[in-house]
C-alpha cells in the first residue's frame, strides 16, 4: 500500500493504486466515512499513533466476510486488547511517552493507563500530536503542513469464561490542520465515537456482535497566514451501524461464516455567507442537504481444508446501497450566482434517489506443497456504490468546483446522479517459499479489471498565473490494474547475543483506462525499500533504503505531474530494558531534495508566491532527527 498526501495526520490510503474509499476502513471495526467533500477527515486520521496495537492489511483476494462496498482491499487498526488480572488479584499498569521530530518540530505526547480485575477492566488513552511545518531537502518551507491532534479512549471491558464484552467511548480534537495540496484547511474537527463488541460462544460456534456510533462536526476555512483567505465551510457526518457476524464448525473439513450487516452515513455539507461578499452571500451555499447513504449487507462464507495440503475459501456477498439527498441553494448573490443558481434548479428537479444492488464473489484455493511452499490464487468480484460528493456534488461556478475533492491537483470537479457502481474483476497468485525464521521469498501478481471504474471527463480548462487547471466531471469508464509484489528476508548471522536480519519489499502497479489507453491518477511508480537490522541484546539498529522510480505515467487529463527518481537513507537504534525504552533515529540521512510521487501539486507555496509560473508538485521532508522515550509504569 501506499499513501496520498493529505494533511500531517489525514494521508489517504492506496492499494494497488485504489485509494481511499475504494478500500474498506475498519477502526475498532467501526466504519467511519469521510465527513469533508476534500476528505479532510478520513476513517484513519481518527486512529491515534500511540494507541494501535495491529494494523492488518488486505489486499487483492480479500474474504467477503471482511469486504463489502470496496474493490482494494480492506485496512484493520485495532487498539490493544483489554488486559485482565488473575483471579483474585488487581492488575494496573501505564505508560507515558514523548516523541520529538526535528524536520517540523513535531512532538508526540501519550499516556495509557489500565486498571483490572480478573473480570472486570478499565483503561484510559490520551495522545497528542503537534508540528509545525516541515522544510525539504533545500532547507525551504514547505507552507501549511502544520497540525495539531488530540484524541482519547476510555475503554471498559467485561468477561465471564470465554465470553466478552469492550465498550470503547472515543474523543478526538483536531483544532487545526494545513493542507499543502488543498484550497481549503481545517480549522476544527470533533469527533466522538461509541463502540461496542460482543464475543459470544456457545456450542454451535461463536457470535461476534458489534454496534457503534460516530459523530462528526467539522469546519473548513484558513487559520495560517501561510495560505490566506476567508470561505467558512462547515459539515456534519453521522455514522451508526451494527455487524453480526457467527462461526459455524460444521465438520473437521468444513466452516461456515454468515453474517449481516449495516452502516448508515449522513450527511449535511453547508457555506455559511461570508460578510459583505458579492459572491458568497446573502445565503448558505447548500452543497450536501440531508444526504443520505445506508448499506445493508448478507453474506456467507465456507472454509474447507481438503486434505493436508489443499483448503479453499468461497464466499458470497449481497448488498443493497440506497442513497438520497434534499434540495439544495446557491449563495443566492444575483448574476454573479447564476451558474450555481441554474444548476441547484436543475439537481432540485431531478430524481435523486438510487438504490444499487450489489453482488460480491469470492472464491481463494491454498496449496502447501511441503513445508517450505505455499501457494495461494482465486478470483474475486467486489462492487462499491459512489460516495454522497462522486454522485451529489452538483456546483458549476468555478469556486464552487475548486472546493470539491480529494486528489490534490487543485482542479475543480462536479458529481454525476448517473453515477453507476464500480465492479472489479481480480485475479491473483501468491507463492511463498523457505522458513519464516530464517530465509523467505514471496511472490505476488494480480490483474484486476474494473468496470465502471469512477474516473473524470474533462468539462473545460482555465488558465490561472503560469498553469493549466481541469474542470472534471466524475463518469464511468473502464480501467485495468495489474502489477507485482515481491518481499523477503534472510538471516545474515546469529553470534552470541547478536543477530542480523536483510528484509526487502518491492512494488510495482500499472493502471491504464481501457478505452483511451491514458494512465490513472496517482499510481505509485516502481518503489523498493531494503532493510539491514542488527539485535545486540537490549539494542536494536536499523539501516534502511527507500527507492522510488521517475513517475511518468500520468494522468493527463488532471495535469497530473511528473516526479523524478529518488533514493533515501533512514537509521534507527532502539535501546529497551526494564520498564524504559529510547528510540533515536534519522529520517532521509543525506538530506535529499525529491518530490512525493502521490503528493500532488504545491498550491500552498504557489498561492503565496503570487501564483505565478508552473505549479510544482509537493517537495518530501528533509532531514530529520527523531527522538523517543517510553516508561513503564
Amino acid at each position: 500500500m501506499s499513501l496520498y498526501t493529505a494533511g500531517g495526520v489525514s494521508s489517504l490510503p492506496a492499494i494497488h493504486g485504489l485509494n481511499d474509499d475504494r478500500i474498506k476502513l475498519l477502526v475498532n471495526g467501526m466504519q467511519i466515512t469521510s465527513a469533508c467533500a476534500n476528505h479532510m477527515n478520513p476513517a484513519l486520521s481518527y486512529a491515534a499513533p500511540s494507541n494501535v496495537a495491529a494494523i492488518g492489511v488486505s489486499s487483492g483476494l480479500t474474504p467477503v466476510s471482511t469486504g463489502g462496498d470496496s474493490i482494494a482491499g480492506t485496512i484493520s487498526v485495532s487498539s490493544p486488547d483489554p488486559v485482565f488480572a488473575e483471579p483474585g488479584k488487581t492488575r494496573t499498569s501505564g505508560s507515558v511517552s514523548a516523541f520529538y521530530r526535528s524536520v517540523n518540530n513535531g512532538s508526540s505526547l501519550a499516556a495509557n493507563a489500565a486498571v483490572a480485575s480478573d473480570t472486570v477492566s478499565l483503561a484510559y488513552s490520551g495522545t497528542q500530536d503537534k508540528a509545525d511545518s516541515y522544510k525539504d531537502g533545500h532547507g525551504n518551507l514547505v507552507r501549511d503542513t502544520l497540525y495539531k491532534s488530540l484524541n482519547q479512549e476510555v475503554t471498559v471491558a467485561t468477561r465471564r469464561g470465554d465470553d466478552l464484552l469492550v465498550v470503547r467511548a472515543g474523543l478526538q480534537s483536531i483544532p487545526y490542520q494545513g493542507f499543502v495540496n488543498q484550497y481549503m484547511d481545517m480549522v476544527g474537527n470533533q469527533g466522538k465515537s461509541l463502540n461496542a463488541d460482543y464475543r459470544a460462544h456457545f456450542g454451535w460456534g461463536k457470535l461476534d456482535t458489534r454496534i457503534y456510533w460516530q459523530d462528526t462536526r467539522h469546519e473548513m476555512g484558513f487559520f495560517t497566514p501561510e495560505k490566506t483567505g476567508s470561505m467558512p465551510m462547515n459539515t456534519h457526518g453521522k455514522d451508526v451501524g451494527y455487524a453480526l457476524k457467527a462461526e459455524l464448525p460444521l465438520s473437521q473439513r468444513d466452516t461456515l461464516r454468515i453474517g449481516n450487516e449495516f452502516h448508515g452515513f449522513t450527511l449535511d455539507d453547508w457555506w455559511p455567507p461570508v460578510a459583505g461578499s458579492m459572491m458568497m452571500s446573502p445565503s448558505s451555499y447548500l452543497n450536501i442537504n440531508n444526504g443520505r447513504r445506508d448499506v445493508y449487507s448478507l453474506y456467507g462464507e465456507m472454509e474447507s481444508k481438503w486434505d493436508a495440503r489443499w483448503s479453499s475459501v468461497l464466499g458470497v456477498r449481497g448488498e443493497q446501497v440506497r442513497m438520497d439527498t434534499g434540495a439544495v441553494q446557491s449563495y443566492g448573490c444575483g448574476m454573479m450566482c447564476a451558474a450555481d443558481t441554474a444548476a441547484a434548479m436543475a439537481f432540485n428537479a431531478a430524481s435523486r434517489a438510487r438504490t444499487d444492488n450489489n453482488i460480491n464473489l469470492g472464491a481463494v484455493a491454498h496449496y502447501q506443497a511441503d513445508p517450505s511452499a505455499r501457494y495461494t490464487f482465486g478470483y474475486t468480484r467486489k462492487v462499491r456504490s459512489p460516495n454522497l460528493y462522486e454522485r451529489y456534488t452538483w456546483g458549476q461556478s468555478q469556486m464552487a468546483m475548486n472546493m470539491t475533492g480529494w486528489f490534490g491537483d487543485a482542479n475543480g470537479y462536479v458529481g454525476n446522479l448517473n453515477l453507476k457502481p464500480e465492479v472489479a474483476h481480480t485475479l491473483s497468485a501468491t507463492g511463498e517459499w523457505g522458513d519464516p525464521d530464517v530465509r523467505q521469498l514471496a511472490l505476488t501478481g494480480y490483474h484486476t479489471r474494473v468496470q465502471n471504474y469512477i474516473g473524470v471527463n474533462q468539462l473545460g480548462t482555465y488558465v490561472s498565473g503560469g498553469s493549466t487547471f481541469a474542470r472534471l466531471q466524475f463518469a464511468n469508464q473502464d480501467a485495468r490494474i495489474y502489477g507485482v509484489d515481491v518481499s523477503g528476508k534472510t538471516r545474515l548471522w546469529d553470534i552470541g547475543h547478536s543477530t542480523g536480519q536483510l528484509k526487502a519489499l518491492a512494488g510495482w502497479t500499472r493502471g491504464v483506462r481501457t478505452d483511451t489507453g491514458g494512465s490513472l491518477y496517482h499510481v505509485m511508480p516502481f518503489h523498493a525499500q531494503v532493510t539491514l537490522q542488527q539485535t545486540v541484546s537490549a539494542w536494536t539498529n536499523a539501516l534502511e533504503v527507500q527507492y522510488a522510480a521517475g513517475k511518468h505515467n500520468v494522468d493527463t487529463t488532471r495535469f497530473e505531474p511528473e516526479t523524478p527518481a529518488y533514493t533515501l537513507v533512514n537509521l534507527r537504534t532502539a535501546y529497551e530494558r526494564g520498564r524504559v525504552r529510547f528510540d533515536f533515529g534519522v529520517e532521509n540521512l543525506f538530506n535529499k531534495f525529491y518530490y512525493l510521487p502521490l503528493g500532488g501539486v504545491d498550491y500552498a507555496d504557489w498561492k503565496a508566491e503570487g501564483k505565478s509560473g508552473q505549479i510544482a508538485p509537493v517537495a518530501g521532508m528533509g532531514r530529520s532527527i527523531n527522538a523517543g522515550l517510553t516508561v513503564k509504569l
